[in-house]
This record gives structure tokens, C-alpha cells and sequence, in this order.
């Protein structure tokens, strides 16, 4: 293959050019590949209406220092353009346990402070969700948390907040694009020297009362139930989750167990194979461990603590819930626990890909249920909309993939107050005689069964690209006879009941069962999403199997 020249150029530039450091230009002079060389320069890594998520390494197409600076020095002018002097209120800054978030989010606070706008960052890695309440309880204009959430070690991802503690909507987030690639000489961004910073406030170390604060609220969403009865095996996965999520559940009297070989902070993530608490493999020790000693419930949260996945012990073995089951117990327990403070205005907030089961709950219990596109920063939108323009109540906000928030403290999912709330529920069924699964199985009987499955398929590379573009083409252009028995198609790209456009196709059946198509917003992937409403598993089971191979056919074909 022959690569481009602008290919070459960048390439050469990045592997000679002195001002790149001598680790980054060693990488790049080890022999390189040309296919390798082509991933590494054929773009610059996207910062799209997320943030950044890469591949940790050198190049433009890699997540690295100099790629951090240019994503901060275009935020800082979008800031500076936005807000004027009013920047002076900051920005905060927090990272999670992966490799290198600690450096980047060093090298975000000192582009910050280079373009005058005063950087809050924190000392110590912290969750996703207390940087969210962080921005908003110090009256910062912005956010910024490094993390990539629940991907493998490789990688690593910046994501942007706005002043509420919201990642930015669609429309600021394009606007900060924009900033960001006006951006050409990479080598040209002014970067602070950190003591002279310091001496002028331009960098602050974030007060640990910051965070004392943010235990308070997630404890003050909690319940009397009286004995905290259940036995509990909790595993961070090596991330931020182990100190916020063991001190909550301290305080409230839990029995906790952590699991040890997890419990240290360790980007490599040496025990699991990716650490997503969706993967039964990453929950997998803390499982065994739940049986061991004898204990109710093992929950898992993955690095950056906005997502939690858990097991429960049936003593024939450990029940692993999906993030549609956990959402569908919340709601109902949340609703049960606030039934004196439902009216006409609670509103229960789902995404688009998220099954109807909690929907339905919600529905019976007299709350309202608005749907939003993939991301909670949609759900995040509509809480601010509701403080704004008081027409709505928050009760509980989710998604299938594991993120759950309750309580109105922040603006993104939060693991430590669902882990809370998860533990009081094994708790207060426990004191019925009860399990999750039997809590489950009850919520089965009464509003129908309901079975809900994701596909993940990893396209990677500019071929993965093109192969997903083609895909969601010949969806798009098989409608409704894409399997029998659709009777609506919903293309969110061509916008649908007032949502932004988004990549997305919503294929619906007459009995309310649906299968959702899209493109990962941050990583290369293509996700498929099946919810099949059945009379029990069985029949749920062979409908779901059905039409997992008509889909499937399609995307492998």
C-alpha cells in the first residue's frame, strides 16, 4: 500500500520534530508498519459530540498529551468566547485509574491556565458523577473528566461538561468542535508551567470537602428500612469507585466485603479481561467470592464509577441482572419508597434503546415517562429543563447499559448512589424473606415478561467505518420488511417526537417488541439492541433468537 502525503508528512513531523517528546518519537521510529502507520496519522482522533475516546499511543489518531492539549486549548476558546470574563469561575477537572488520566488531566489544567481561564483539579482520581456535582457546587463554567469509561486498558477518552455538570448537548458540543479544529499547529498551544500557575491561582487543588459533599447527597437519598440485613461483595475493578462507594455504604451500616485482588487502583486492570461491569467475566472473582463467604448480592462498578452491574446469590448458584433488570427494580423501588411524593408532575426519564419494562412500572404508578436519545446527557437536559421551567418532577433517570441516576446532585449516571440504593433494596426485600430474583420474578407477574438483549459488533479501522455506514444503509433501505411482523421504523437521523438527529434505526412490533440499530458513539462499534415482550422466557427467548439471525446475517454478511 502507498501512503498519503499528507500521511507521510504528518508521520515524519511527529517522528522527528524535537518539540514531541522523545518517548512519543521513539514509538513512532520502532519499525512501524505502513497499515499501522495509516491508523495512527490517516486522521486526526475525532472529537465529536462525546468528547475523545482512543487508543492510547502516539500519533493524531491516538489518545496522547498533545491530542489532550489541542481538545483543551479549543474548549478554552469556545469558554472564552461564551462566557468572558465570567471564565474566571473556573473549570473542574477529575480523572479516573486508567493509564495516564492522571498526566492528562495535568496537561488539561495547564492549558487552562495558560489561556487564563483557572483550573480546579483534583489530587486523587475521583467517579465520573462527583466531577458532574463538583462543576456544579463550585459555580465552575465548565467540566472536564478524563476517562474512558468502561473500555479495555488500551484506551482512554476526555469528556466535557457544561455549567449545570451536563456533557455538553449537541449544539455546544459542535460549536466546541469547531474550535478544536480550527486549531492547526499542534505544536503552537501555549501550555503553563505549573508552580507559576499555582502561585497564580490559575491551577487549585480541589478541597476533599468537595467530596464529603457529594457523600452527603447520595446518603440523603437513602431509606429507613430498618436492618441493613444483606451481606455484600463489592469490587471497584481497580478504578474510583472504592473509596466513595465503601465510605457511603460504611456510614450506612452495611456488611461489605470488597474484593481484594480489585481493590487497588490499577489502570492495566490485571484481573479482568475488559473491566465492564456489563461482562459477566469482569464480575466473575467477586462472584465466586459472594458464594464463598455466603453473602447476598456482589455489585461491580467500572472505572470511572457511573456504571454498576451486579449478581445475586439464589444459593444454586449467582443470577447475573442485566442494566434493564436493575432499572426496572429502581424504578419500582423508588417509586415505592416516594409514593407519598408522586403526582401529576414525577417523571420517570429512559433512553430510546432502554426497555419498556421500567416504562411500564412507571406508567402504572402515575409518573410520566419521557424518552431521550442514547447518553444521559439527554437525561441530564431535561432534569435542567425541569429545574428551569418547573414542569416536571425527576424521580429516577436510566439506561440499559448499566447507568442509573437518582437524586437530582449531578448530571450523570452515578454508580455510587445506585450501588447505595441497590444495596438497600437486597436489604429491605431480605427483611421480607425475599431476593432480587424473587423481586424480579414478582415484577414479571405483573407487568408481563419482558427479555432484552445488546449485540456488539467491533468494526474497527477506516474498513470498519465504511462496513457500518453500509450497514445502517441497507437497514435504512429494508424498512419495514426488514423481518415480518414490523409495523413502525423510526430513523432518528431524519429526527423523530422533537429529538436531536442521530444515527439511529427503531424497528417496532405490533405487540410493542422492538430492535434498535446503531452506531457506537464511542468506540468503533455497531450495536444492535433487541427487546422482545413473550409470555414467559422460553417463548421471549425463541422470538429473540429469530430475529437475532436475520440481524445478524445482515452484519456478518
Amino acid at each position: 500500500m502507498a501512503l498519503s502525503e499528507k500521511i507521510v508528512k504528518t508521520f515524519d513531523l511527529w517522528r522527528t520534530n524535537e518539540f514531541f517528546d522523545e518517548t512519543t518519537r521513539n514509538e513512532l521510529n520502532a519499525g512501524l508498519d505502513e497499515k499501522e502507520i495509516e491508523d495512527r496519522f490517516w486522521r486526526d482522533l475525532e472529537f465529536g459530540t462525546g468528547g475523545l475516546r482512543g487508543v492510547m499511543g502516539a500519533g493524531t489518531n491516538r489518545m496522547n498529551k498533545y491530542i489532550i492539549r489541542k481538545a483543551t486549548r479549543g474548549f478554552a476558546n469556545y469558554l472564552l468566547d461564551k462566557y468572558g470574563k465570567d471564565v474566571s469561575k473556573g473549570v473542574a477537572i477529575g480523572y479516573d485509574s486508567r493509564n495516564n488520566s492522571d498526566s492528562f488531566a495535568r496537561e488539561a489544567a495547564l492549558v487552562m491556565a495558560a489561556a487564563g481561564i483557572p483550573a480546579h483539579l483534583y489530587d486523587e482520581l475521583e467517579p465520573t458523577p462527583v466531577l458532574s456535582f463538583t462543576v456544579r457546587k463550585l459555580g465552575c463554567v465548565g467540566g472536564i473528566v478524563v476517562t474512558a469509561s468502561h473500555n479495555p486498558k488500551e484506551y482512554n477518552g476526555y469528556k466535557v461538561y457544561d455549567e449545570t455538570g451536563c456533557q455538553v448537548l449537541i449544539d455546544d458540543a459542535n460549536k466546541i468542535i469547531s474550535y478544536v479544529n480550527a486549531i492547526e499547529d499542534i505544536t503552537a498551544i501555549p501550555v503553563a508551567d505549573e508552580a507559576e500557575a499555582r502561585a497564580n491561582g490559575l491551577i487549585k487543588s480541589i478541597c476533599p470537602c468537595v467530596l464529603d459533599a457529594f457523600c452527603e447527597a447520595v446518603k440523603s437519598q437513602s431509606h429507613d428500612i430498618g436492618e441493613k440485613s444483606a451481606k455484600i461483595v463489592y469490587s471497584p475493578l481497580h478504578g474510583t469507585g472504592n473509596v466513595p462507594v465503601r465510605r457511603v455504604l460504611s456510614d450506612l451500616g452495611y456488611n461489605v466485603t470488597v474484593v481484594k485482588e480489585q481493590e487497588i487502583k490499577d489502570g492495566n486492570f490485571p484481573t479482568v479481561i475488559s473491566p465492564n461491569p456489563e461482562n459477566a467475566e469482569a464480575l466473575a472473582i467477586g462472584c465466586k467470592l459472594c458464594e464463598e463467604i455466603g453473602a447476598d448480592i456482589m455489585l461491580g462498578t467500572d472505572p470511572d464509577c457511573d456504571r454498576v452491574g451486579i449478581a445475586v446469590n439464589t444459593g444454586k448458584g449467582m443470577k447475573l441482572f442485566t442494566g434493564n433488570q436493575v432499572g426496572a427494580l429502581l424504578v419500582d423501588y423508588v417509586i415505592k419508597m416516594n409514593k407519598d411524593k408522586i403526582n401529576d408532575k414525577s417523571t420517570v426519564i429512559k433512553t430510546i434503546v432502554t426497555s419498556e419494562l421500567g416504562a411500564q412500572i412507571a406508567k402504572l404508578n402515575g409518573c410520566k415517562i419521557i424518552e431521550v436519545l442514547t447518553g444521559f446527557k439527554f437525561i441530564g437536559d431535561k432534569m435542567n429543563m425541569f429545574e428551569k421551567e418547573g414542569n416536571g418532577e425527576y424521580v429516577i433517570g436510566y439506561e440499559e447499559s448499566y447507568g442509573y441516576l437518582v437524586g437530582t446532585h449531578a448530571r450523570d449516571k452515578d454508580a455510587v448512589v445506585a450501588s447505595m440504593l441497590i444495596c438497600e433494596m437486597a436489604s429491605y426485600y431480605k427483611n421480607q424473606g425475599k431476593t432480587l430474583v424473587d423481586v424480579m420474578n414478582d415484577i414479571y407477574e405483573k407487568y408481563g415478561y419482558y427479555l432484552d438483549k445488546l449485540d456488539s459488533f467491533t468494526l474497527k479501522g477506516i474498513d470498519g467505518i465504511e462496513k457500518i455506514q453500509s450497514i445502517m444503509k441497507a437497514m435504512r433501505e429494508a424498512g419495514a420488511s426488514l423481518i415480518d411482523g414490523i409495523v413502525t421504523v423510526y430513523d432518528y437521523e431524519k429526527g423523530v417526537d422533537d429529538l436531536p438527529k442521530s444515527d439511529v434505526l427503531k424497528f417496532v412490533f405490533a405487540d410493542s417488541s422492538w430492535i434498535a440499530i446503531r452506531p457506537s458513539g464511542t468506540e468503533p462499534k455497531i450495536k444492535v439492541y433487541y427487546s422482545v415482550r413473550g409470555e414467559n422466557e422460553a417463548d421471549a427467548s425463541k422470538v429473540l433468537e429469530a430475529r437475532r439471525t436475520v440481524i445478524n446475517k445482515i452484519i456478518e454478511g
